[in-house]
């Protein structure tokens, strides 16, 4: 194409290629019924306020019916430490193992929905189901997110912020699963101005002469261009209206 370098991509046909994506446990069920987990892949933010997550789940699969008749789950994000057993739950149906019990994973009570929490997740949201959309392959649940809870081991004892990197979060890449690496940068770095590029404060810059040096008047208390009692008397009145 003309204006354009000579292309030296190979095309292939559409597919999914968005990585990495998170590596989740998503339990549902309910006390009576019984809990199941499955490990999703395709799952998300889409909105911040309300907060809302989607996850798409294959309707072939054991859990969709139970989310869809229940209507809520738990996203339960993993670690290194949650690695196989986020793999195992994956490729095994809750139609022949409980999860729980093979995997050793503890269930805990959840505060907004039936579904339980994973306790060795360092966090668990909880998740209304608000829209089912049938896509394809994959059946989209949108959800809003009830309540959000984390490990307090993660948590600093003196601002109360939860450190998200000490907790060895995994990511999903195209069939393998990776550990978190070392951080390239935080949010808005590209824009953050060294201390040297930074507007100095007005007064000081007025005090400084061209070449960079202190001017006499530096430090000294400015006298104002009158005092109170000459300005109280410079005064006009003003004509009101009735």
């Amino acid at each position: 194409m003309k204006g354009f370098p000579t292309m030296s991509k190979v095309q292939w046909k559409p597919g999914n290629m968005v990585y990495p994506v998170p590596a989740v446990m998503v339990s549902c069920g309910n006390a009576e019924e019984g809990f199941n987990i499955i490990t999703v892949a395709w799952t998300g933010t889409i909105c911040t306020n309300p907060p809302m997550v989607y996850i798409s789940v294959r309707p072939e699969r054991h859990s969709y019916d139970i989310i869809r008749r229940n209507g809520d789950f738990v996203i339960n994000l993993t670690t290194r430490e949650l690695a196989e057993a986020t793999d195992w739950c994956g490729v095994r149906s809750g139609r022949d193992f409980d999860k729980f019990r093979e995997m050793n994973l503890t269930a805990l009570p959840a505060t907004k929905v039936k579904a339980p929490l994973i306790e060795e997740s360092p966090v668990n949201i909880e998740c209304r189901v608000t829209e089912i959309r049938e896509l394809g392959s994959h059946h989209m649940f949108l959800a809003e997110v009830l309540a959000v809870n984390v490990s307090d081991e993660y948590l600093d004892g003196k601002t109360g912020t939860f450190d998200m990197s000490a907790t060895g979060l995994i990511s999903y890449i195209h069939g393998k699963y990776y550990g978190s690496t070392a951080p390239l940068g935080k949010f808005g770095f590209s824009v953050q101005k060294t201390e040297k590029e930074r507007p100095k404060p007005r007064r000081e810059a007025e005090e400084e002469n061209p070449a960079g040096g202190i001017s006499a008047s530096a430090g000294r208390s400015r006298k104002p261009r009158w005092t109170a009692k000459e300005k109280k008397g410079t005064g006009r009145k003003k004509n009101r209206k009735s």
